[in-house]
């Protein structure tokens, strides 16, 4: 199983086709929010689906914040992060996925890549695909396989 990751496209629709170009052979692609529009243009790309969250910049209030959903064999916390104050921390994001018994939390909001294994869960965030805050804009891939996860990051630029 693939999962690709992207967050923070913030309506760039030339860095959110270049991102589509790696994330096509992924089997299932969560965008962690702002802008959850930009799901429209990647389901024209795409015909498998997309999970999708809002984030701070996201006015739908048809559209929860987080979702928690069993993804190959393993539990997702999906959240945009700004919930959780992930620009002062992990602790609160950390607490919760904890606490539900996630063994991934996808977030984004800080347009900064991180993967963190901490407590036996995965914090990963795949930046910014759009406006990075450090490094180069990328997303993030996740492939579980007999039980293991390997998140990694993909650089776009």
């Amino acid at each position: 199983m693939l999962v690709g990751v992207i967050s923070d496209t913030h309506r760039n629709e030339y860095m959110t086709r270049a991102a589509m170009s790696f994330l096509k052979d992924s089997d299932i692609i969560i965008h962690l929010g702002d802008n959850t529009e930009d799901v429209n243009q990647m389901s024209k790309l795409y015909k498998k689906r997309i999970i999708f969250v809002k984030g701070n910049c996201d006015m739908s209030t048809r559209i929860p914040h987080e979702i928690v959903e069993t993804i190959g064999g393993k539990k997702f916390l999906i959240t945009h992060g700004h919930m959780y104050d992930v620009k002062g921390g992990y602790q609160r994001l950390m607490y919760k996925a904890l606490e539900i018994g996630a063994d991934i939390a996808l977030f984004g909001h800080t347009h900064a890549p991180e993967i963190i294994y901490e407590e036996g869960v995965w914090l990963v965030n795949p930046g910014s695909a759009a406006l990075s805050r450090r490094g180069p804009n990328s997303i993030a891939f996740i492939e579980i396989k007999d039980g293991k996860v390997n998140p990694s990051i993909k650089n776009l630029d």
